[in-house]
């Protein structure tokens, strides 16, 4: 079943964003970025990018990800192509 809003994709983020940065108990909110976020730099990103597309069985294409500033943003863009699929 697809998410049906972003606070049930945000939900979902929270244990690969712990998984994929070593930090247990780690909390993303929607505006969360890596400038704010520990252990988030480009690998850590790659690994990010790679789980959401696993969990949620989509792909995405890296015109979309080079607008994306917040996980907010990448909330917004998992819940339109999961809910597109």
């Amino acid at each position: 079943m697809p998410p049906r809003n972003p606070d049930t994709v945000l939900a979902d983020f929270q244990p690969i964003f712990q998984e994929a940065l070593a930090i247990p108990g780690l909390v993303v909110t929607r505006q969360s970025n890596a400038n704010n976020t520990r252990n988030w730099d480009s690998l850590a990103h790659i690994s990010l990018i790679e789980m959401i597309e696993h969990h949620f069985k989509i792909r995405f294409g890296l015109s979309e990800l080079q607008d994306l500033k917040e996980v907010g943003d990448l909330v917004d863009l998992t819940l339109k192509k999961a809910n597109n699929a």
